[in-house]
């Protein structure tokens, strides 16, 4: 089947607006693969934190972002999908909110995201996808038959971070959460490559206090829609 033909649900918001657990169910809803495109670039973050590298050196940050290998393995138990960062399990290590500011950081360099958009664009195959991220209805999947941007409270997005690190053993306050999702929010909203916006003919679901069956089931009636 041909890229053009195959579908695209794209699912965009800020950092705790659930559009990770939404995009998972939606998927498995569906029966489409999966990218989770925040996973990449908190992977290079990651990496180019393990090579001591200065997220500021733009040179140095996009060579790692071309040369680290990054591959995802699904226990096929329902667990979570395992992300391998050069051979290593990295999957704990990339859900912190220090590897979200890095990610965040590196995001804003053009030659990281020039890097990326190939590896994020060949996950487009039969017999859908579901991409989850932060540009993926405005600069990787512009085409896209279905856009979702979801969004929530600064307030409700870090309890919802917080419960999801609580949950890993991570130690966490959620003063510092709230703190941390405000500044990226400017952070990504204000970068000049890709900043945070829906696209044009994205419909904007705000999940503040809705259950996230609802959200799910919200963003299904799209999908069937586009395709009817």
């Amino acid at each position: 089947m041909p890229d053009k033909i195959v579908p695209v649900l794209t699912i965009d918001g800020p950092s705790g607006s659930g559009k990770g657990t939404v995009s998972r169910m939606a998927a498995d809803a569906l029966g489409w693969h999966l990218l989770d495109s925040g996973a990449l670039y908190r992977a290079v973050g990651f990496a180019a934190g393990m090579e001591g590298l200065d997220l500021s050196d733009a040179e140095a940050v996009t060579r790692c972002a071309q040369t680290t290998k990054i591959s995802f393995r699904d226990p096929k138990n329902g667990a979570e999908t395992r992300v391998i960062v050069n051979g290593m399990d990295a999957t704990d290590e990339i859900r912190t909110e220090t590897c979200g500011a890095a990610a965040s950081a590196i995001a804003a360099i053009p030659g990281v995201r020039m890097a990326l958009f190939d590896k994020q664009r060949a996950f487009r195959k039969a017999p859908g996808l579901v991409a989850d991220g932060r540009d993926m209805g405005t600069v990787i999947f512009p085409d896209a038959q279905c856009k979702v941007f979801l969004t929530a409270g600064a307030e409700e997005r870090a309890k919802r971070r917080y419960k999801q690190l609580k949950e890993k053993g991570l130690g966490v306050t959620l003063a510092a959460l709230l703190r941390e999702i405000q500044a990226r929010d400017v952070r990504d909203a204000g970068r000049e490559v890709a900043p945070l916006k829906p696209a044009a003919d994205a419909v904007v679901i705000d999940s503040t206090g809705m259950p996230v069956e609802r959200v799910v089931a919200a963003v299904l009636e799209l999908v069937g829609k586009g395709r009817g």
